[in-house]
């Protein structure tokens, strides 16, 4: 190292042991701070989000039997034992009290894929734009899902705009086939052949062997059809 080197880098260190010594005050009272937030949020996680989610958990089970078996009312808005007189919350419910955990994101998922099969899918896609899941089958699921309450609002634009998004949350063999073609045919119905090509020509190449996969190809053929693309 060369003594011009050596000569900067003592200055360095001497400016900076000057601040600490002149800021040393201030400095600690950062570094206490610090310390707190760091220690707050691993009590927040330890002792008060931990346990929500193991509560919101075991409240969902009822509202999740009652979605298995079609009962989307009482899913949504919970029901009363008649023998017991036990409450049971419904995904509505938990949603709310929940909001934040993981499981409070579930019970909006359900809340949205309730309110679809029931017809009323504004309120679909109220509860569908509050999921925020890192799971890699039910948060594509949930975009596609909005996809699907748009479509049938007729806000075709919004519909695509969805199943794309959904299609891309998540490279699977399940999720992204079934939205590109979701994707395809609402492009289709804008008169956007080429677009929905391209959609049915990702299935065929990256995802052949999905459900969707097997008969691709006659997709692909109507779509180079109607686009007037010959071979």
């Amino acid at each position: 190292m060369s003594e011009q080197n050596t000569s900067e880098n003592n200055s360095f260190f001497k400016k900076a042991e000057r601040y600490v010594r002149e800021n040393q005050r201030s400095l600690i009272i950062i570094g206490g701070v610090a310390l707190t937030l760091v220690l707050g949020f691993f009590a927040y996680l330890k002792f008060y989000k931990g346990p929500k989610e193991v509560e919101a958990q075991d409240a969902m089970w009822k509202a999740q039997y009652y979605f298995e078996i079609d009962s989307f009312n009482l899913a949504i808005n919970g029901t009363i034992d008649p023998k017991t007189g036990e409450s049971y919350a419904g995904f509505l419910q938990i949603a709310d009290e929940y909001s934040g955990t993981q499981a409070g994101n579930l019970a909006n998922y359900y809340l949205g894929i309730c309110y679809l099969n029931l017809g009323q899918y504004q309120a679909a896609i109220d509860a569908l734009e509050q999921v925020d899941l890192s799971d890699q089958i039910i948060q594509p699921m949930a975009i596609g899902a909005l996809g699907d309450a748009y479509m049938e609002l007729g806000d075709i634009e919004n519909a695509i705009s969805n199943y794309e998004s959904a299609a891309k949350a998540s490279s699977n063999q399940f999720t992204s086939p079934l939205y590109l073609k979701k994707a395809a045919l609402a492009l289709e119905e804008t008169g956007d052949y080429k677009k929905a090509l391209d959609h049915y020509e990702k299935i065929l190449k990256d995802y052949e062997g999905s459900d969707e996969g097997r008969d691709i190809e006659k997709y692909i053929a109507r779509a180079k059809g109607r686009a007037g693309i010959t071979e």
